[in-house]
């Protein structure tokens, strides 16, 4: 009977990436955000993300969240206590 490498293969690289999502996704298990609801670091165009910033500024898995939000592209609310113009700005420079 022949064995299907294939999918030990397969499964052996989920449970690799399952390992290395946990690891960089750990820091979300402390984050302050967890506590707030989504509305407070996705405010409405124009209003204000100072509560919010300063939440971040406590937490300690701030710069994690940060150094996720950059190498995921993300282009919507706060994190690590920046906002999508802040980060804009970090990564691509002043413009």
């Amino acid at each position: 009977m022949p064995i299907n490498t294939t999918d030990r293969t397969i499964d052996t690289i989920d449970r690799a990436t399952d390992r290395a999502n946990g690891q960089e996704l750990s820091w979300q298990e402390t984050a302050l955000c967890a506590q707030a609801g989504p509305e407070f670091f996705f405010p409405a165009p124009g209003s204000s993300t100072r509560e919010a910033k300063q939440l971040c500024g406590a937490c300690e898995g701030r710069v994690a969240c940060l150094e996720y939000a950059l190498t995921h592209d993300e282009r919507f609310g706060v994190w690590g206590g920046l906002s999508e113009k802040e980060r804009h700005r970090l990564k691509h420079g002043s413009r």
